[in-house]
């Protein structure tokens, strides 16, 4: 059986949602009309989209869009981190970048600020620049062995010297119902692209198409389900594993469309957003701190392995200690610090994933108790930013 070339298929399906809507390939999403006003209506009749993660973007940071296509979500994300933000968009699709580069001036003029840039490249391989390769390419043909291995050396040295997004450079990516889309054998390496390109206290809020149960793969060689966003869609907690599996903790659905948007085979496709966290990873000291688990919940344990006892002081390290006190753990944990400060230059590695542990109150008697810290601490050294 030949396998389905899922790039040719959205290249084709999308290029042509480029020129004229087609609205079985978006849900019905309620966005922000404040942020609407000033952008082209041909943009907004091109979007196909399947929720808003705009809405948890904020003033200030770096947003990466993946899958801009048209720039809808970019245009609004823009508004939204104001000109001290900045805002990218990769996309693919020629007929899309083209869209949203023509309107581009036009957003930027009516904000007041040009914070916008959009690349051409793929989602799960954000070091490469497309429009770089293309360059190359009409200047220096693939016309023998030796041209071959001087293009692949170009693409070897844009990968380590130049890449299209850094390491540890954006605050928060974004995607609205593009990842479903990617091969299901690279949607692994998507994932981990995601998480390489965030900085240590970054958030990835993504928008996508889920299903109740495994799809078949005789679904997933159908073109048309393909680049519809149905049969490229993963298992509703497989998406939400995705997350963990890259190496994010506190993953969480917020959005969980109630009913349907379509129903194959029956098989149920609905629209979630989740939202996952990149946490640093650095070594765990003692400091003698705590964290006590508010409720409601007997129990729980987090992504490091932790198990916090509702109402217990828990002994953690420094790193743990600090990531308590940060989104999404603050309004459920207090931190509560030693009467008498470890230095870190005393502090012993330690372990506090060994077992659960109860922290004596005579470590901590008459230490300060925070259910959330200051900008200043969350972001210092160790902290949870």
């Amino acid at each position: 059986m030949s396998i389905l070339n899922t790039e040719a298929a959205v290249r084709d399906r999308y290029s042509a949602a480029a020129e004229q809507r087609q609205n079985e390939l978006c849900c019905p999403v309620d966005y922000d009309r404040q942020y609407l006003e000033i952008i082209p209506q041909e943009v907004i009749d091109r979007d196909y989209g399947c929720g808003d993660p705009s809405k948890y973007v904020r003033s200030g940071e770096t947003v990466l869009d993946l899958g801009s296509g048209g720039g809808k979500i970019c245009f609004i994300a823009a508004q939204v981190v104001g000109a001290g933000g900045s805002v990218i968009g990769v996309d693919m699709n020629d007929e899309m970048l083209g869209l949203a580069r023509h309107h581009k001036s036009t957003v930027a003029e009516r904000m007041g600020y040009d914070n916008i840039r959009f690349y051409k490249g793929k989602i799960q391989d954000l070091q490469i620049d497309r429009d770089q390769l293309d360059s190359y390419l009409s200047e220096h043909p693939i016309d023998s062995e030796s041209a071959l291995q001087q293009f692949e050396s170009f693409v070897a040295k844009m990968r380590t010297d130049t890449p299209m997004i850094a390491d540890n450079s954006v605050d928060v990516v974004v995607s609205n119902c593009v990842l479903n889309l990617v091969d299901e054998r690279e949607k692994q390496t998507l994932f981990a692209e995601i998480f390489r390109v965030l900085r240590p206290g970054g958030r990835a809020v993504i928008s996508d198409i889920v299903s109740d149960e495994p799809v078949p793969a005789v679904m997933k060689q159908d073109g048309q389900l393909w680049s519809g966003c149905v049969s490229g869609a993963l298992q509703e907690k497989e998406f939400i594993d995705a997350f963990t599996q890259a190496g994010f903790q506190a993953a969480q659905m917020p959005v969980y469309q109630s009913e349907p948007w379509q129903v194959v085979q029956g098989i149920e496709f609905r629209s979630v957003t989740v939202i996952a966290y990149k946490y640093p990873d650095i070594p765990c000291y003692e400091h003698n701190e705590a964290v006590v688990y508010r409720g409601p919940y007997s129990s729980v344990i987090d992504d490091d392995g932790h198990q916090f006892t509702r109402g217990m002081r828990t002994a953690v390290c420094r790193k743990t200690f600090a990531k308590m006190q940060c989104e999404p753990y603050q309004d459920d944990f207090l931190a509560i610090s030693p009467a008498n400060p470890i230095a870190p230059e005393d502090a012993l590695p330690y372990d506090c994933t060994a077992g659960k542990v109860e922290r004596s109150p005579k470590a901590t008697k008459g230490g300060s108790v925070q259910s959330k810290p200051s900008e200043s601490e969350c972001c210092a050294d160790g902290g949870c930013c």
